[in-house]
């Protein structure tokens, strides 16, 4: 038997507004609100779980934060979006956790500082500062991590390993004319031996 139903908190906010059958959120259209009563998803259900739909940020602006569909009520293939409704990854997902895509960051005027392409969870990009790139390579969390170049004024500047953003294992690094001044190791970003 399938029938509509509404929830609330104990203020009286609405929670739930969904299709249910047998008591429980069933395949079907329906609404999530925060508990505030301010709405942060609205979507199609699977057996209980989300499927595709919308998620919103908890604010009075109500700007999707995510489009797509689910796998087991986790984000499976869809966009991510900022505040300012730009595109910050789009692609796929394992467990929830970005996996196949490509993924931007901006700075505060809407230029990007960031492009990444991400292929089996491991990210390989670009960093740019003021439209300029600055960085080529590996990332995790954010930050440089493994293989990558440094870059100024178009010119390259180092190239070796990175460890949670810092300089660490073996590099290169260059003058303004492209001639290698240190060759050698690194640890947490300062310089240990030369060669």
């Amino acid at each position: 038997m399938e029938w509509k139903k509404k929830e609330y908190n104990q203020n009286g906010k609405l929670l739930f507004e969904n299709e249910y059958l047998n008591g429980k959120l069933w395949n079907g259209k329906g609404k999530e609100y925060d508990y505030d009563g301010k709405l942060i998803f609205e979507g199609e259900y699977l057996n209980g779980l989300r499927k595709n739909g919308k998620e919103y940020n908890e604010d009075k602006n109500k700007v999707i934060i995510f489009e797509g569909e689910y796998l087991n009520g986790m984000k499976w293939k869809g966009k991510e979006y900022n505040e300012n409704r730009e595109v910050i990854f789009e692609g796929d997902y394992l467990n929830g956790i970005r996996w196949n895509g490509k993924e931007k960051d901006y700075d505060n005027i809407g230029d990007i500082k960031l492009e990444v392409e991400i292929i089996n969870g491991k990210r390989k990009g670009k960093e740019y500062r003021f439209k300029e790139l600055i960085y080529e390579g590996e990332f995790l969390n954010g930050k440089r991590h493994g293989k990558g170049k440094q870059f100024w004024n178009n010119k390259l500047k180092f190239e070796g390993e990175f460890l949670n953003g810092k300089r660490n294992g073996k590099g290169k690094e260059y003058d303004y004319n492209g001639e290698v001044v240190f060759e050698g190791e690194y640890l947490d970003g300062k310089r240990l031996n030369q060669k």
